[in-house]
């Protein structure tokens, strides 16, 4: 005999083309489905609602499915609570542990729904004393209770609001000027948006916005309250420092293009100079460092996190070697985010967006379509692509906010 379930989901099913991944989902795992209800909603605040008999084959597929269907909102609508299992070892979760999604969700416990808390990708649940929470693999401790299975949870995805502020997917298609400067005064006005909400603007660095003149529009950015944080790697900073102590880039000069004589040893030259001083914040303090993205983060105490790899040399003194260690401090740094600009860094902006919820805007600036596309890609679908040089996006993105004054920061 087949294994049946009914399910439902609620939301833009139609606006955000759920209702049509649904669909695809249970034909895509070989089952069947019959829409017993459905409404549209009339409004743009009138959600609409879908509710679906699915026939599986055998209870494993059927488990298949709706392990398919949850992460776009489609649950069970059998009034079960979650199952909650016990770690019964650090770092070791049961077989059948429930992987969270970036989006909203929720757990049924004695009957009421609970929200789930610090939402991230890629987590298990833990419930503890009422309230539940995503927590790593690498977090979870013996005793801990973690949901298990597929029922007794909801996830809620982001919808696509009818009169949201539309923006364009730039790819290498869309190239020309008045779709760059559209897409500045749309990451401008999300901006201000965000500050509006008292959210924080994070920026995520490569060593691509010192290497294209990006510095000077950052700087300016930061100085006037629109940055709030600073997350990069070592080569960014050290490259930003190099800029402002010998005037190059990888030992290109900035002026002109042209290689320096003896460049090549100028980003060492960096690294040396700032332990020589004891660190960055002590290189600005003695007068050594007067200038770029790191003087800046020093000057108005916007915090920055300097993530190490395997190829860094030196590195600087604040970079953090320990992987772990880096990713607790960007996380830490997320926590507030309510926009996060990714600036010509595919590794750190693949890294972020796996921290983040869904719900929290993204825009990724590179002049390479497919980095955005592997960001969205990775699961971080709220990404938004904009495909321009990350020095001339920053110039023009300065200009437009800096012309305005933000009396406090986040």
């Amino acid at each position: 005999m087949p294994f049946e379930e009914v399910v439902e989901a609620e939301g833009h099913l139609i606006d955000s083309h759920l209702m049509e991944q649904i669909f695809d989902k249970v034909v895509e795992s070989n089952g069947r489905f019959e829409v017993e209800q459905f409404r549209i909603g009339r409004t743009n605040g009138e959600p609409s609602y879908l509710r679906l008999r699915l026939e599986a084959p055998d209870r494993r597929q059927m488990e298949h499915l709706l392990g398919q269907l949850l992460p776009i909102g489609c649950s069970p609508v059998q009034g079960i609570d979650a199952t909650l299992r016990p770690v019964e070892r650090d770092r070791c979760a049961p077989e059948d542990f429930y992987s969270t999604s970036n989006h909203h969700t929720f757990v049924r416990l004695a009957g009421d729904w609970i929200e789930v808390q610090n939402q991230r990708m890629d987590a298990m649940i833990v419930v503890k004393e009422g309230a539940a929470y995503c927590r790593r693999l690498r977090d979870l401790k013996a005793g801990d209770m973690v949901v298990t299975g597929m029922h007794g949870i909801r996830v809620a995805p982001e919808s696509k609001e009818r009169d949201r502020l539309a923006f364009a997917f730039m790819s290498n298609e869309i190239s020309s000027e008045r779709q760059v400067e559209t897409a500045v005064r749309q990451t401008a006005t999300l901006a201000r948006q965000t500050k509006e909400q008292g959210k924080t603007i994070v920026a995520v660095t490569g060593p691509v916005v010192v290497h294209t003149g990006g510095v000077t529009g950052l700087a300016k950015l930061i100085r006037g309250g629109w940055i709030d944080s600073v997350l990069s790697g070592n080569a960014m900073a050290v490259h930003d420092i190099e800029s402002s102590l010998f005037g190059t880039s990888l030992g290109i000069r900035m002026a002109d293009g042209r290689q320096a004589e003896h460049g090549h040893r100028n980003h060492m030259r960096a690294i040396n100079a700032i332990y020589h001083q004891g660190g960055i914040a002590g290189a600005v303090a003695s007068g050594r460092l007067k200038s770029g993205v790191m003087y800046e983060c020093v000057t108005n105490n916007v915090p920055f996190v300097l993530a190490g790899s395997l190829r860094d040399d030196g590195p600087l003194p604040e970079t953090i070697t320990d992987m772990n260690a880096a990713q607790d401090a960007y996380a830490a740094q997320l926590r507030s985010a309510g926009l996060v600009i990714c600036l010509g860094s595919m590794l750190h902006s693949i890294a972020t967006g796996n921290m983040l919820p869904s719900w929290v805007k993204i825009v990724c600036v590179d002049i390479n379509p497919a980095v955005a596309t592997k960001v969205s890609d990775r699961g971080t679908g709220q990404a938004v692509g904009v495909v321009t040089d990350v020095g001339l996006f920053l110039d023009l993105l300065s200009r437009e906010l800096t012309n305005e004054s933000v009396t406090a920061k986040s």
